[in-house]
């Protein structure tokens, strides 16, 4: 395969900077031990927060009466969506009963979490989206705890109202004003709610991110993301204003959000390339600092000869965000392998997979698309599998798994064999 950098860029690493992975472990060892004091304490160290931890009812309820009509009603056009689109996942699973053969009956119950944890960052940006997308998810998937992690600052006064709203819209049973590590331990260590979280989910920053990660294996996890990523793919039919400003907008994520193209026409290529930097300065601050800084630092536009290469860069990027503004959208749907989330054609674009459009937006970064997808209602459910053996059955199999246990070795599963054979 040719490929030609129009712009080269060294890919994020995504791994965790020591000096992180060392802090979060001491942080997350002060959250066992001290517990709710300790929460306390960095959160207002972080936050300048001493309020309240959790959130009450009559809080929330006065945080969604504070909020114009006009944000009511687009979190709740959100929110149907997301809905949809995970009761329709959630249908996809089903449980069955198989007799695999003469009195061998097996078969696989989808059982929900207990306790399900979802932070919603707020720092930068207040991510109301996130509350929809995490909550919505594990509510449709029949989770009967649902924590709630949200920094709650001084200078707003507590937790973002609209988040407050959005995670009571989705189904959010209790709410904690923590952010950062304190938050993600909380959730782990049931501090305030003694619901220790069997999942915890949602988007972070560096820190957030590692905390989760140390913690997987105590409690389930949805993705260790690093930075936001999109990818686009694109022939001669695709309109360079079009795509320098997906870029753009995908790059204001943060100085560290790497933004691609691959393309079939050197002509695109060339106006993109002259373009970004222009939409990037265009745009007001803090936005403009981030964007500026990723395409500079992260962005990459690579010059391919058929569709076919430019399908396999994107399987190689195994990208977090892939839009596809190019002819023949069927092909590329049946062809691509490898991404978090697929965008297919002019009328769509990643801002609609991020707020509203109903697929989620927690998704898989540093090209772990390979192997696994985005946050879904499955994730929040446990197959178990079952079996029933009636005596004739039991009697078919118990020599020829006391022949394969003997031959490995272990005595004592063929002794456990032989007793049901007669």
């Amino acid at each position: 395969m040719t490929s030609t950098f129009i712009k080269k860029a060294p890919r994020p690493q995504n791994e965790t900077d020591p000096a992180v992975r060392e802090r979060v472990a001491e942080l997350l060892a002060g959250l066992e031990t001290g517990r709710e004091a300790e929460a306390e304490r960095l959160a207002e160290q972080f936050d300048q927060w001493t309020g309240p931890i959790e959130v009450g009812a009559d809080e929330i309820d006065a945080a969604s009466a504070q909020l114009d009509p006009s944000v009511l009603a687009d979190i709740d056009y959100a929110h149907d969506h997301i809905r949809r689109f995970a009761e329709a996942q959630l249908a996809s699973l089903t449980e069955f009963e198989i007799e695999i053969s003469p009195g061998l009956i097996a078969g696989q119950r989808n059982v929900p979490v207990g306790v399900a944890g979802c932070y919603v960052p707020a720092g930068r940006f207040a991510h109301i989206a996130s509350a929809l997308m995490s909550v919505t998810t594990a509510s449709v998937a029949g989770v009967k705890n649902i924590v709630v992690t949200s920094p709650a600052t001084a200078a707003r006064g507590g937790v973002h109202p609209a988040i407050l709203h959005a995670a009571k819209v989705a189904g959010a049973h209790r709410v904690l004003g923590l952010g950062g590590v304190q938050a993600i331990g909380a959730l782990a260590y049931g501090l305030y709610t003694d619901l220790e979280a069997d999942m915890i989910v949602g988007p972070g920053n560096s820190f957030v991110a590692e905390a989760k990660r140390q913690l997987f294996g105590r409690v389930g996890i949805d993705v260790v993301a690093g930075p936001t990523e999109s990818m686009i793919a694109a022939d001669e039919t695709a309109d360079p204003v079009m795509v320098a400003t997906d870029l753009i907008g995908q790059a204001e994520h943060g100085p560290d959000s790497p933004v691609w193209l691959v393309t079939t026409s050197a002509e695109l290529a060339n106006a993109v390339n002259a373009l970004c930097e222009q939409h990037a300065d265009d745009l007001p601050d803090p936005a403009r600092a981030s964007a500026m800084a990723a395409w500079r630092d992260h962005g990459e536009i690579i010059l391919v000869d058929t569709r076919e290469e430019a399908a396999a860069v994107c399987d190689d990027y195994a990208p977090e965000h892939l839009q596809v503004l190019a002819s023949d959208l069927p092909w590329w749907r049946a062809r691509l392998r490898n991404y978090g989330s697929l965008f297919c054609g002019p009328n769509t674009n990643v801002t609609f997979g991020d707020k509203t459009s109903g697929p989620n937006h927690i998704l898989p970064t540093g090209r772990a698309a390979r192997y696994s997808g985005g946050l879904n209602s499955l994730k929040f459910v446990k197959q178990l599998t079952w079996q029933e053996l009636t005596p004739e059955a039991g009697n078919a199999e118990a020599p020829v798994a006391a022949r394969i246990s003997r031959l490995e070795g272990m005595e004592g599963h063929a002794r456990s064999a032989d007793l049901r054979s007669k």
